[in-house]
């Protein structure tokens, strides 16, 4: 266990409290932009170093890592460049990720490409910018024979990606390595193995190996597993070949995070010293590696702040109305018992508020959006809200400000990093504030009369 990254005694906390009142200073929140999104650009720098030194302690030295930022987990430009300026590369998954990179200015050397449902447009592309990439089934493969027997030896490092079927964690819907996932090549289904190590041995120039077993929710132990089995079944085809043909492993990511306080648990370090007892022969220079992390990288650098815009009561239960419910807190909402977060509350000038006489209040935090299960947080204990005041939603930095949720129109909100300066805390534009004018646009407004006329 580690304490918030960048903290030092507490740092990243008293970053965030005087962020959330320079913002409110500042003018960053109000009537026109009553929700924003606020990143710690120090607490970001501060997880990308020790990831790297994470992986530089048990290495052999010389070993080529990549550190390759799933883009998914926060699809916005600058972040992706203030990564790249940390030594990381990036992760896509879709031609708009692949975009996103190119527009951060991360080179082709640096970008993996994996989805598993590539067109052949898009493996065309990757190919000719020599952009790496994993395929997922037989039939992508064939994909692949069939552009490299046109094109000649790819200049893109080509892998396949393997189901190791190693289990689930405690949410479904983020375990990759169940016996019935949609990704990789299921390899203890009957005669997968041994299909898998065929395609090596007639491919050349098939030279990496892909596995990922989840994110939230997988205990290292699992991940673990599932790099041992990738590992073992490199080593597998490498002897049959009778040659090192796989000189790559990519090992996903997934690191989970603690959504209960500040501290950071687990960290880099205990998965890689986990690895180091597990596999060793994964760091002892035979393979190079990349790594895919994403959550674990920016979640707790984040914070959603929106203000109470009413305060009321239903059935004796008080209900703080807030600007910040389904449309940014997607999966909170919709499967809270896997996504809840922490709430602070704040009043109107961004001070921590303060606990009443009584105590603590028990309060549901509710969001914008018009359906009655828009909350954030139920029976939560705070201080008690009014209209006016300001909730923090913590742990906020990954997915939550990217896989925005279009429910009622509601636009998606200005994104902004901070760093502390001599003057206090310093600002930069993520992203812009989406405009009203902007949802009727990408809603089809120059198409008004399109349907009339049928």
């Amino acid at each position: 266990m580690t304490a918030h990254p960048g903290s030092g005694s507490g740092g990243a906390v008293e970053r965030r409290e005087r962020a959330v009142r320079a913002a409110v200073a500042q003018g960053l929140l109000g009537d026109g932009q009553p929700v924003v999104g606020l990143l710690d650009v120090t607490g970001i720098r501060a997880a990308a170093a020790e990831l790297r030194a994470a992986f530089d302690e048990v290495v052999a030295p010389g070993t080529p890592v990549l550190h390759a930022f799933a883009v998914k987990a926060a699809a916005l430009v600058p972040v992706l460049r203030l990564l790249a300026d940390e030594g990381l590369g990036c992760e896509v998954a879709s031609p708009g990720e692949l975009a996103l990179a190119r527009a951060a200015g991360v080179g082709p050397d640096r970008i993996v490409l994996d989805s598993p449902a590539k067109t052949p447009a898009e493996l065309r592309e990757a190919l000719d910018l020599g952009i790496a990439l994993n395929a997922d089934n037989p039939q992508e493969l064939a994909r692949l024979d069939a552009l490299v027997a046109s094109a000649g030896h790819p200049r893109s490092p080509l892998g396949l990606r393997v189901n190791p079927q190693v289990g689930g964690g405690s949410i479904g819907a983020l375990s990759t390595a169940t016996a019935t996932s949609k990704f990789g090549v299921a390899l203890r289904d009957v005669g997968a193995r041994d299909w898998v190590v065929r395609a090596f041995a007639e491919r050349p120039w098939l030279t990496r190996l892909h596995a990922h077993v989840g994110s939230q929710g997988c205990p290292l132990e699992l991940m673990a597993a599932g790099v041992q089995a990738a590992y073992e079944l490199a080593e597998e085809i490498n002897e049959a070949i009778g040659r090192r043909q796989i000189d790559t492993l990519d090992i996903g990511g997934g690191l989970p995070v603690n959504f209960t306080s500040d501290e950071v648990t687990p960290s880099y370090r205990e998965y890689t010293q986990l690895l180091k007892t597990t596999v060793p022969g994964l760091l002892d220079g035979r393979y190079g590696l990349v790594t895919e992390f994403g959550r674990s990288l920016l979640a707790k650098s984040g914070v959603v702040l929106a203000r109470v815009e009413y305060a009321k009561s239903a059935g004796g239960r008080p209900i703080a109305v807030t600007h910040a419910g389904a449309q940014l807190a997607t999966r909170t909402v919709f499967a809270p018992s896997s996504w809840p977060l922490r709430v602070a509350a704040y009043d109107a000038d961004g001070h921590p508020k303060r606990t009443g006489p009584g105590g603590p209040v028990t309060q549901d935090i509710a969001g914008p959006c018009c359906f009655a299960g828009d909350l954030v947080a139920e029976n939560r204990a705070l201080p008690e809200l009014a209209a006016g005041d300001l909730v923090g939603l913590l742990d906020t930095g990954a997915y939550y400000f990217s896989n925005h949720f279009a429910y009622n129109s509601l636009p998606r909100p200005g994104v902004y990093g901070f760093a502390p300066d001599h003057n206090g805390i310093r600002f930069a534009e993520v992203r812009k504030p989406q405009t009203v004018a902007e949802i009727v646009a990408e809603s089809g407004g120059a198409e008004a009369e399109g349907l009339t006329g049928l």
